[in-house]
């Protein structure tokens, strides 16, 4: 909240910019309704103008995206505190409608992802490719299954680039949380760096505050996995780790990749050692275990 301090200097010019304002029918119809004195209002004339202009804007905006305001979705609006006016930026009522429309979003941790898939909804998933049909119905399956209180599996999408994987399932965790249901979508090359980068470190508790609530969400998509660089720890320490407690307790695990399973295997055998190798099937198979895998070769929507 801001509050504008009185200036008791210059009073003559003050009065001569308040009474020029008055003239403006909009600050007039503001100052008014203001049961304070004209002296103290004065003191304000130029807030009071901002303010009389934004209130203006709001009685003419048919809605939020065309909101000219300073502060898109506020208005910034004067208060009578004892002898004073204080302003304040308040919600218009555009705003107000459209966070709680939005209000869902609170269910859903979105680390380091594209800011279109918190908007991903059923309704915009496009349907005139019928290569995606199949996932499609995979979704509202899952969906209808999932709301019912029926176990289901994840799902392994791989396919070309730009094809729409990510927001085929951020468009179903969405919905789902609109139903208060919690997930996470992690981009997974930036999650691990993000762990590599809190590892060992003695204040706080950052890495294992986040690792833990990855692996115990209700929902989670790892998203563009094989896009990492992969390491033995990445692999086995956190990968590893998360998949295995998921397994566990059963948790919905979804996935998108450009790699098809049997490719991603390959990628997760980082040398040629026997080690290495079953290393690398182990994971596979808690991939297997958690997600069905459904491939979707579409058009690559991110070049339109």
């Amino acid at each position: 909240m801001e509050k504008v301090a009185f200036n008791k200097k210059d009073n003559d010019l003050l009065k001569i910019n308040y009474m020029k304002a008055l003239k403006n029918s909009d600050f007039k119809k503001l100052a008014e309704t203001l049961d304070i004195p004209i002296e103290i209002q004065m003191k304000y004339t130029s807030r009071l103008m901002d303010s009389s202009v934004e209130l203006k804007n709001c009685s003419d905006c048919p809605g939020l995206v065309n909101c000219k305001n300073k502060i898109k979705g506020f208005k910034l609006t004067p208060t009578i505190e004892k002898e004073a006016i204080t302003f304040s930026y308040l919600k218009c009522k555009y705003k107000e409608k459209n966070d709680e429309a939005n209000k869902f979003l609170e269910n859903v941790n979105y680390y380091e992802v594209p800011p279109v898939l918190k908007t991903a909804c059923f309704k915009n998933i496009y349907r005139d490719d019928k290569n995606r049909l199949e996932i499609i119905k995979k979704i509202k399956k899952f969906y209808d299954n999932y709301k019912s209180g029926i176990e289901t599996k994840g799902i392994y999408l791989n396919g070309n680039f730009g094809s729409g994987k990510s927001y085929l399932i951020a468009a179903l965790f969405n919905e789902l949380a609109k139903l208060n249901y919690k997930s996470s979508i992690i981009y997974f090359p930036e999650f691990l760096s993000r762990l590599k980068s809190n590892f060992g470190r003695t204040e706080g508790n950052e890495y294992k505050e986040l690792l833990e609530s990855v692996k115990k969400i209700p929902l989670l998509l790892i998203d563009d996995i094989g896009a990492e660089k992969l390491t033995d720890w990445a692999r086995d320490e956190i990968l590893g780790s998360i998949l295995q407690y998921r397994m566990d307790f059963k948790l919905p695990t979804f996935f998108t990749s450009n790699l098809t399973i049997l490719e991603l295997e390959s990628h997760l055998q980082i040398s040629k050692s026997s080690n290495d190798k079953v290393n690398a099937r182990r994971i596979i198979e808690r991939i297997k275990y958690l997600g069905e895998e459904v491939t979707l070769i579409g058009i690559n929507r991110r070049s339109e």
